[in-house]
C-alpha cells in the first residue's frame, strides 16, 4: 500500500499568482491547447486520450491519469509510465470530498510527488486527475488546477457534442429504420420487423406492439414472445398499457415487480422476467392514438432520455407504417374482389360446339401476349372475349381500358389514344395521358376497329410497331407495353380488299382471329344463357329467381335474335325487374316474337291479313326448324305438334320444302 507522506490542498480561489507571471503564461497556453483537443475531439474518452499527454508534459510529470468512480476505482485514460506500484485511492478519495486540488509526497517516491485534481463532468459525477513524478513539487499545484478549471469547462462542451451526435446518429437510424419498414406492406411481418428493429435501435431484449381495439376495450400485443401465436389480448385499462393509454404519456419503471400498475400475468404464464421497461403512446400520422409501444429489459443499466425521444421518434414511423400497410392490405383485399367479380362476370357461357371450341382458343390465348382480332355481329360478345383473354391471363393485375373507335371523330381519336401536352390545343388546359399509357402493363381493347379512318391507322400501326407513343403536341417518346386486342362487327377483308382498311394494319392485329358465331346459329346456348342472366338480375333486383315456363323456353328459342346476346340479356334484365310474377310465362316474351318488330319479314301495305298471316307462319316454322337444325322431330316439338301433323302444316301452307320431306326422312 502506498503511504502517503504529506498533503497539501488548494483551491482555484486561492491560487496564488497574478496575471502576467510565468505561471499564468503556461496556463493560458496550454489552456489554448485544451480547448483546440475539445472543438476536435469526438466524445470525451477520445479528447482524454489526446489531452492528457499534452498536460503530462506541460506540468513536466512522467504519468498522468484520469480515474472515474462508480462502484469502484477504474481508469479511463492514462499517459506516460507509472512510478509507483500502488495507485493512492485514499488520495483520490480525499480529493473527491473536499473538491479541492491537492499535492503529497509518496514514501516510495525519493523525489517529486502527485497531484489530483478532482474535475466536474457535470449532473454531480466527477472524475480526478492525477498527476505523478519526480519533477512534481508543490509549485506545480497552481498550474494544475487552472487546467483542472478549463477541463471542467470543456466536458459540458464535449457533453452537449455527443448528446447532438448521438442524436444525429439515433435519427440516422431511425431513418434507415423507417425506409426499412416502408418496403413491408403486410401488417404481421411489419409488427414483428418493427419490434427487431426497436430492440436493435433501444438496445434492449424484447418490444412489442399494442394495437388498441376500441370497440372491444382490448389491446392486442403483437409479437407477444412465449406466448401461443405471438399474440395477446389484454384489457385496455390495465397494467402499464393501460396507462399510457389513459394519460398518452410515455412511462417508465425500472423495477417492475414493486410497481402496482405493472400486470405480473404474462411474466408468470411465460416465464419470462421484465427488469424495467419503457412504454410510449402510438399515434398515426393524425395524431390519433392507436395503441402503445414497448420496449423491455435493457441490455445495460436503465432506460435514458436517449431511449424516451427513440422511442418517440420510431413509435411515430411504425404508426404510420402501420397505417399504411393496413391501407395496401384493404386496397389489395378490395382489387382481389373486384378482379374476382370482374372475372366471374366475363364468363363465356354455353355448351355449343362453337362455344366450346371458343372458351378452348381463349384458355390457350390468354397466357400469351399475341395481339387478337375478335370478328361478330353486333352483340355477339366481343368484349366481353376481350376481357377473358385478358382477366384469365398474366396481365390481369393490371387496367383492362376499352376504346370504342367508332365514337370517336378522327381528330379526337389521336389525342384519346395518345395523349397531349398541355396547350397541344384550344382546350388542352393541361396534359393528360391517352389510353395507351393508361393501360400500361395491361390490356387495351379497341372495339369497332373497322371504323377508324385511314390516318388514325397509320397512327396506330406506327405504335404497334415501335411499341412507343407521342402525346399530341409533344416531342418525347413514350414506351408503353400494353397488349392490344380489337374487335368489329365489318368483314375486314373486304375493307382491306376495297382499300378502306389497312392491308398491313390488318395482319398486324389478327395474327389471332377468333370468329364469333351468332346468337341464331347456337340455339342450345339460348336457355343457358337466359338462365344465366336471369339469375344475375334477379339478385341485383332483390328479388326470388324467376323460373321460366315450357312456353316461353319455346318462345325463346323460337325467336331470331338479332341483336345476339346483347337483345337477350337486356330482355332478362326487364323480365327480373319489371315481371310481378314467379315465373316467365309465354305472354311475358310476345313483343318479341311480334312481326312488327321483326326485320326480316317484309309485310307489304297491300297484303291481306290472312296473306300476312301465312307468311308469318311460314317463317316461323322455317326459323323452328333451323333452331332444332333441320330435326322434324324436335321442331315439331318446339312448335307444340306431332311430326306428322307439321307436315301437313306445312303443305297447306304450300311451302316448298314441304315436297322434299316425308315420314321416313331421317330426323336425327
Amino acid at each position: 500500500m502506498t503511504q502517503i507522506a504529506q498533503t497539501q490542498w488548494m483551491r482555484w480561489s486561492e491560487v496564488p499568482w497574478s496575471h502576467g507571471t510565468e505561471p499564468a503564461s503556461s496556463a493560458l497556453q496550454i489552456s489554448h491547447r485544451i480547448l483546440e483537443l475539445c472543438h476536435s475531439a469526438t466524445d470525451e474518452m477520445a479528447f482524454w486520450k489526446a489531452v492528457l499527454p499534452e498536460i503530462v508534459a506541460e506540468v513536466s510529470a512522467s504519468w498522468g491519469a484520469v480515474f472515474a468512480k462508480s462502484m469502484s476505482w477504474s481508469v479511463w485514460s492514462e499517459a506516460g509510465r507509472t512510478p509507483f506500484r500502488d495507485v493512492p485511492y485514499s488520495f483520490l478519495e480525499d480529493a473527491l470530498d473536499r473538491e479541492s486540488g491537492g499535492f503529497c509526497k509518496l514514501a516510495e517516491l525519493t523525489n517529486g510527488g502527485v497531484i489530483g485534481i478532482p474535475v466536474s463532468r457535470g449532473s454531480g459525477e466527477s472524475v480526478v486527475l492525477l498527476l505523478a513524478g519526480r519533477l512534481i513539487e508543490a509549485d506545480s499545484l497552481p498550474l494544475s488546477l487552472a487546467i483542472g478549471r478549463v477541463l471542467e469547462d470543456c466536458l459540458p462542451i464535449l457533453h452537449r457534442g455527443e448528446g447532438q451526435l448521438r442524436r444525429i446518429e439515433r435519427l440516422r437510424s431511425t431513418l434507415h429504420i423507417a425506409s426499412t419498414l416502408s418496403s413491408e406492406h403486410e401488417t404481421q411481418p411489419l409488427l414483428e420487423l418493427i419490434a427487431k428493429e426497436a430492440t436493435r435501435l433501444l438496445e434492449c431484449d424484447r418490444a412489442s406492439i399494442f394495437i388498441w381495439d376500441r370497440e372491444h376495450h382490448q389491446v392486442i400485443a403483437c409479437p407477444a414472445l412465449g406466448v401461443a401465436k405471438g399474440t395477446l389480448r389484454l384489457p385496455d385499462n390495465a397494467g402499464i398499457v393501460g396507462e399510457v393509454l389513459r394519460t398518452q404519456q410515455t412511462v417508465q419503471v425500472d423495477d417492475p415487480y414493486h410497481d402496482s400498475r405493472f400486470n405480473q400475468s404474462v411474466d408468470k404464464a411465460s416465464g419470462y422476467v421484465t427488469r424495467n421497461l419503457l412504454c410510449g403512446p402510438l399515434k398515426d400520422g393524425q395524431g390519433k392514438l392507436i395503441g402503445a409501444f414497448e420496449a423491455i429489459n435493457k441490455n445495460k443499466g436503465l432506460f435514458t432520455e436517449d431511449d424516451y425521444e427513440s422511442l418517440e421518434e420510431l413509435g411515430i414511423q411504425a404508426a404510420i407504417a402501420l397505417q399504411n400497410a393496413r391501407e395496401y392490405e384493404q386496397l389489395t383485399r378490395s382489387r382481389a374482389q373486384l378482379a374476382a367479380q370482374v372475372t366471374q362476370g366475363v364468363q363465356i357461357i354455353g355448351e355449343s360446339p362453337a362455344i366450346i371450341a371458343l372458351r378452348s382458343t381463349v384458355d390457350r390465348l390468354a397466357a400469351t401476349d399475341l395481339p387478337a382480332l375478335i370478328l361478330g355481329e353486333s352483340g355477339t360478345g366481343k368484349e366481353v372475349v376481350s376481357q377473358a383473354l385478358h382477366y384469365h391471363g398474366p396481365r390481369s393485375a393490371h387496367p383492362f381500358i376499352a376504346v370504342n373507335c367508332a365514337a370517336l371523330t378522327d381528330t379526337l381519336l389521336e389525342s384519346e389514344l395518345f395523349g397531349h401536352e398541355k396547350g397541344a390545343f384550344t382546350d388542352a388546359h393541361e396534359a393528360r395521358q391517352g389510353k395507351f399509357e393508361l393501360a400500361e402493363g395491361g390490356t387495351l381493347f379497341l372495339d369497332e376497329i373497322g371504323d377508324m379512318s385511314l390516318n388514325g391507322q397509320a397512327k396506330l400501326l406506327r405504335v404497334l410497331e415501335q411499341k412507343t407513343v407521342t402525346r399530341v403536341g409533344g416531342s418525347q417518346s413514350i414506351p408503353v407495353n400494353v397488349r392490344v386486342v380489337a374487335a368489329t362487327n365489318r368483314r375486314l377483308s373486304e375493307s382491306v380488299r376495297d382499300k378502306k382498311f389497312r392491308e398491313d394494319l390488318y395482319y398486324r392485329l389478327s395474327v389471332v382471329t377468333l370468329d364469333l358465331p351468332a346468337l341464331r346459329d347456337r340455339p342450345e346456348d339460348i336457355l343457358l344463357l337466359g338462365e344465366f342472366f336471369l339469375e344475375k338480375f334477379c339478385q341485383q333486383a332483390n328479388r326470388r329467381r324467376l323460373t321460366i315456363s315450357a312456353e316461353a323456353k319455346k318462345r325463346l328459342q323460337a325467336h331470331g335474335w338479332p341483336g345476339n346476346v346483347r337483345e337477350l340479356r337486356n330482355l332478362m334484365e326487364r323480365l327480373a325487374f319489371l315481371t310481378n310474377h314467379d315465373q316467365v310465362e309465354a305472354d311475358d316474351l310476345a313483343f318479341i316474337i311480334s312481326p312488327e318488330r321483326d326485320s326480316s319479314l317484309d309485310f307489304s301495305g297491300n297484303m291481306g291479313l290472312a296473306d300476312a298471316t301465312k307468311k308469318f307462319q311460314q317463317e316461323f316454322i322455317r326459323r323452328s326448324i333451323g333452331r332444332m337444325r333441320g330435326n322434324m322431330s324436335e321442331a315439331a316439338r318446339l312448335l307444340g305438334l306431332h311430326r306428322s301433323n307439321l307436315y301437313r302444316k306445312m303443305r297447306q301452307l304450300e311451302m316448298t320444302e314441304a315436297a322434299d320431306l316425308s315420314d321416313d326422312d331421317n330426323d336425327d
